[in-house]
């Protein structure tokens, strides 16, 4: 099983502008093209124009129809992919080594030559965020474009995550979520981000902006907030027993 570091030296992530994010795709267009292309193996594609299909992809775009009780029904797009948690369970089960949390900036990265395609991490995440690339026979995830933001061959403005360079709407949001002073940092205290499923315990890096309230008859109303609230006070289910079992191991 792999340790998680004490603690890392910075905590690099995304905050992500739900008021913002228009559901373009152009995140998981970007990143799909950078990885396939740049990074490691590429993702690929079982049956890509025939009746089934089917493909790798580590950055989604969720649409979901909210209808408040006062308000006119509101449509939010909820990109969602690897949160690099604090406290990751897709590391702690992994029985080769494979996952681990980088001590230098915080992120969470799979060895895909160690990596035997078993998917205890996937059914360890509770947020959906790991698949199985059924061509390589391994596990891959967000990798915050690791191989962009260090490297001093592309321009400085380039140095970030391909979905947040390329997002149209300036939804998405890179930086070191570890220092107060950061702009992803202001952004989550003026806007009151938040952390996705918080009773799951993870202590993901990732944040949301919550959409800014609309105009109603009956005043402002924050379609979302009932919910954003957390379902549960503590960890639960049969992913929480299977996270502490393999952990003993």
């Amino acid at each position: 099983m792999t340790c998680l570091p004490e603690q890392t030296t910075r905590s690099l992530g995304l905050v992500i502008d739900l008021d913002t994010c228009v559901g373009c795709h152009a995140c998981v267009i970007s990143c799909k093209g950078w990885n396939t292309e740049n990074y490691g193996a590429p993702l690929s594609d079982q049956d890509p124009y025939g009746a089934d299909p089917s493909g790798t992809f580590l950055n989604r775009v969720h649409s979901y129809e909210v209808q408040p009780d006062n308000a006119p029904a509101q449509l939010v797009h909820f990109p969602k992919s690897c949160l690099h948690c604090q406290d990751a369970p897709c590391v702690t089960v992994c029985p080769t080594g494979a996952s681990y949390k980088r001590t230098e900036d915080g992120i969470v990265l799979v060895n895909e030559s160690d990596c035997i395609g078993c998917g205890l991490c996937a059914w360890a995440c509770p947020y959906g965020a790991r698949e199985l690339d059924l061509a390589e026979g391994v596990m891959k995830k967000c990798t915050l474009c690791v191989d962009r933001i260090y490297n001093e061959n592309l321009p400085e403005e380039d140095r970030t995550p391909a979905c947040v360079r390329t997002c149209p709407a300036g939804a998405r949001h890179f930086g070191d979520l570890s220092d107060p002073d950061s702009d992803v940092s202001r952004l989550v205290a003026e806007r009151g981000g938040m952390d996705l499923m918080p009773e799951q315990g993870t202590r993901p890096v990732n944040k949301y902006l919550p959409p800014r309230p609309r105009d109603s008859w009956q005043g402002e109303v924050d379609v979302l907030a009932p919910f954003l609230e957390p379902v549960a006070e503590e960890p639960r289910g049969f992913l929480a027993w299977i996270d502490k079992t393999l952990e003993k191991l």
